[in-house]
């Protein structure tokens, strides 16, 4: 993994993936099957440039150029193969969010956008572990939710992982609803993140709550 020890590190540009549900947060990884062109392409770029393309939420507008999240978090690509069909299957690692300043004019196929890393410099640092209620109250609101909405879980590896794994791992796995994971995403700290997932995780499990989205 390249060092990012400060914002400075980071590129000033910054190719995105605009993607409805689909969250990297620092230090998680998220699997992806790449195989539109114009994506490909981006891999192809990023494979011999930085190796960093950002993860941004879409809300609807045309395909070609949906509407996209203010704030993402750029991957690093850590994992490539090429499938015979000429997919690529790549693993992103987390490393730092962004709050898009610009979206730039270019003339590649994919988006590109001046990052700022400023508001999210923390992200570099990985946090304190966290009090023992926090992820107490985690776990409990989460089996409770699981009961309701018929899901199976790996509760030893929940009890054996670090607060940050458990949180990431919840936040991306469980069924919400994009503008819910946004504002998981852009939850300041780790410990706001805990109580907002918690609290997410609390309403669909309630009488009459959400449940998960299909």
């Amino acid at each position: 993994m390249a060092p990012y020890r400060k914002t400075a590190d980071l590129p000033a540009t910054l190719a995105v993936f605009p993607l409805p549900g689909a969250l990297v947060f620092p230090r998680w990884q998220l699997p992806l099957n790449i195989f539109e062109p114009r994506y490909l392409n981006m891999i192809d770029d990023a494979m011999g440039g930085s190796r960093l393309i950002g993860m941004v939420q879409s809300f609807g507008g045309p395909r070609h150029h949906p509407e996209i999240a203010d704030v993402g978090c750029a991957g690093r690509i850590t994992s490539y193969a090429e499938t015979s069909d000429g997919r690529y299957l790549i693993s992103l690692t987390g490393i730092c969010r962004f709050v898009i300043a610009q979206e730039l004019d270019v003339t590649t196929p994919y988006r590109q956008v001046a990052p700022n890393w400023e508001p999210f410099g923390d992200d570099l640092i990985p946090p304190p572990e966290g009090e023992g209620g926090a992820r107490t109250g985690l776990i409990h609101a989460f089996r409770a939710y699981a009961d309701a909405n018929s899901l199976e879980a790996d509760w030893s590896a929940m009890r054996n992982a670090s607060l940050e794994t458990l949180v990431h791992a919840l936040a991306s796995g469980c069924p919400f609803t994009p503008v819910e994971k946004q504002a998981l995403l852009e939850a300041p700290s780790l410990e706001e993140r805990t109580e907002a997932l918690t609290a997410l995780l609390e309403f669909g499990s309630a009488p009459g709550g959400a449940g998960p989205v299909q």
